[in-house]
């Protein structure tokens, strides 16, 4: 996914730089050109040879290193690179990087550097939490450059804090926000749901389906990675929340419409509904587990909250650039997808709606790809949105599905 791309890895003095082996080797089988610069302290923990046999690139740790193509390195690395990550980062460098003061190949590097450059502090807590560190990280902040918070776990130095560094995946992510998309969905607030919701029987059942929340956990990431103020709605997956979105973790469609209804009311450009909310919930939840009784059980059911359909029906009133809040919704089926499909569009008022049909092979719940059809309104109609735009997409994985989905949106918000 990162072809064509050039990432420099900046390595400190820090008993986490064994981990950036595996982040070097994690972006070179993305196909990303790595290149690495270590600082002295740092080779006392990794030796360079280790990444220059991951990278096939020379690794750089001395400034005035003769040994080198016929360009100045630190300038060249510094208009050809795409992204700089340094991590992880050591008090010293972080105070260097502050205070613009460039001594050796990294911070020289650092200084020459046109693009986005990510720091990943790491270090004892007591360090972390002085105050010139945090003035210094705040500094850093205020020129642009983005932090990856550390995590809160066992220290090298015996001590339980925050400091560590955070894993190699952590890291990864961070870079493809920076670089793996272009920011279109840039200042844009979406909300998106995803995963089941439960409706309670009694304390110990409930009623909920299958979907996992991969779909819509893809498109958070996705649209965060575009550059949009995301909002997670989600019912309860065994999925981590995505980095850097905001995350609204509930259990009911009651709850889930609470939710979205109050934070479309806002300044909201889009609202994308993959989640799998029930239709139907117990009109009444015992207070104590129900015993076995007889052959049969009767549960007497009523409709749920349709989130989209009542977001659609009301009057979207344009916001301050002239457009009303995007709509889109989810349609799996089993039999006449298309033709179901497009009733929903129609009879919830939506702008979009995404169809699959969980007998198609690579397509439905717990499975890594999709297999979908948009079906859209026709922007160059204007009968009263009766005519509608279908196009199937070939099997993709749900995270390029995401971002197919996501491209289309973004040119009409």
């Amino acid at each position: 996914m990162l072809k064509d791309k050039t990432v420099v890895l900046g390595i400190t003095g820090s008993i986490a730089a064994y981990k950036i082996a595996n982040l070097a080797s994690m972006l070179v089988k993305q196909h990303a050109d790595v290149h690495v610069i270590m600082t002295k302290n740092a080779t006392n923990f990794i030796h360079p040879i280790t990444f220059e046999t991951l990278t096939g690139n020379k690794c750089l740790v001395e400034t005035f290193d003769r040994n080198f193509e016929f360009q100045v390195e630190h300038v060249s690395l510094g208009e050809r690179a795409d992204v700089m990550l340094i991590a992880p980062a050591s008090a010293n460098v972080i105070a260097k990087l502050a205070h613009g003061i460039a001594d050796d190949m990294l911070t020289t590097t650092a200084l020459a550097m046109t693009a986005p450059i990510l720091v990943s502090p790491a270090m004892n807590t007591h360090m972390y939490e002085k105050k010139i560190t945090q003035e210094n990280i705040e500094k850093l902040r205020d020129l642009d450059m983005r932090i990856i918070e550390p995590a809160n776990g066992y220290l090298a130095c015996g001590t339980t804090g925050v400091g560590k560094m955070p894993e190699p995946e952590v890291l990864l992510d961070a870079i493809y926000g920076e670089i793996l998309r272009p920011k279109t969905l840039g200042g844009k607030k979406i909300v998106i749901t995803a995963g089941p919701t439960q409706e309670a029987i009694d304390p110990v059942r409930y009623i909920t389906n299958h979907s996992t929340g991969k779909m819509g956990y893809a498109l958070a990431r996705q649209a965060r990675y575009m550059g949009a103020d995301v909002t997670l709605v989600s019912g309860p997956t065994a999925l981590e929340p995505p980095a850097g979105v905001t995350f609204v973790p509930v259990v009911s469609a009651k709850e889930m419409y609470q939710e979205v209804t109050a934070r479309t009311a806002e300044d909201c450009d889009a609202v994308i509904m993959s989640a799998a909310v029930a239709d139907y919930r117990p009109t009444r939840i015992a207070e104590e587990k129900i015993k076995k009784s007889g052959d049969a059980a009767v549960i007497e059911l009523e409709r749920t909250d349709d989130i989209l359909a009542s977001l659609g029906q009301q009057e979207r009133v344009p916001r301050v650039n002239g457009k009303k809040t995007f709509l889109c919704g989810f349609s799996m089926e089993t039999e006449n997808m298309l033709e179901n499909s497009k009733k929903k569009l129609a009879k919830k008022n939506l702008d979009m709606i995404v169809a699959n049909n969980l007998k198609t092979a690579g397509a439905g719940f717990g499975v890594d790809t999709n297999v979908v059809t948009l079906i859209s309104r026709d922007s160059d109609i204007e009968n009263g949105g009766e005519e509608v735009r279908v196009e199937e997409l070939p099997i993709l994985s749900k995270e390029e599905v995401a971002y197919e989905i996501l491209r289309r949106i973004a040119k009409n918000i």
